[in-house]
């Protein structure tokens, strides 16, 4: 997850394209709503929104995304209303990114093999966190891109990979606008619960345990992540 002052690769796993069409199937009165929030050239990264959404939409699943930077770089964001989230449930807080425009990004520098020394490290994620001035500004890009015109209190620019499971730290593929409950005063979404439960079960590799290979949560997460924890107890090894 991504916070900012105020509140604001998954290697050999692939989604089929059937998953991809129920996906897209799901979005259901969701229009592109433009929030009035304009990005239209105004912030600098290193891929332009077409860019993004060609890549996003010939990806089979999380993407490797570029990984943690020295200097982070507000990314640009796809255009206003092109974005449409997935409803589950809002009463629940229960919802997916558009598959398009957030597929997930991992961060290439996280491994099976090097799990103690990364997520699995007390203050990993931490050190590789960009700055609330980068991510606060691509938040209010993202928000427009969705169509988000509620209050910015409520939503969080959330890592669809959480930095806890390898997800990439500033890649605009990985991150989104997550709204939370219906009528939530602040933020409180349920997915958070679901990224640590999935992390301490990445994690019992490191302690011999039964665990969750981390391409595995890294799919489960970026797909659906309100059935990943159910899925997890399934695909456990050891």
């Amino acid at each position: 997850m991504a916070r900012v002052k105020g509140k604001a690769a998954a290697s050999g796993i692939g989604v089929g394209v059937g998953l991809m069409v129920v996906l897209a199937l799901l979005v259901t009165g969701c229009g592109a709503v433009r929030s009035g929030l304009d990005n239209a050239g105004s912030l600098p990264g290193t891929s332009s929104p077409a860019t993004l959404a060609a890549t996003a939409a010939s990806a089979s699943g999380p993407l490797a995304g570029p990984g943690p930077q020295a200097t982070y770089r507000v990314q640009r964001q796809p255009a206003p209303g092109t974005c449409h989230y997935v409803v589950l449930s809002a009463a629940a807080g229960d919802y997916l990114p558009d598959p398009h425009c957030t597929p997930g990004a991992t961060n290439p520098r996280v491994t099976q093999a090097d799990l103690a020394s990364t997520v699995c490290r007390s203050g990993y994620t931490a050190s590789i966190r960009p700055p609330a001035g980068i991510t606060g500004r691509e938040k209010k890009a993202s928000e427009a891109a969705y169509g988000f015109t509620g209050k910015a209190s409520t939503t969080e620019y959330d890592h669809l990979i959480s930095l806890e499971l390898g997800g990439d730290p500033n890649s605009a593929l990985n991150l989104w606008p997550e709204p939370n409950k219906t009528r939530a005063a602040g933020v409180n979404n349920p997915k958070d619960r679901v990224e640590d439960t999935l992390k301490a079960l990445v994690c019992n590799a490191v302690h011999k345990k039964a665990y969750l290979p981390l391409a595995k949560a890294q799919y489960l997460i970026a797909t659906n992540w309100t059935t990943a924890i159910a899925t997890a107890q399934t695909e456990l090894v050891g």
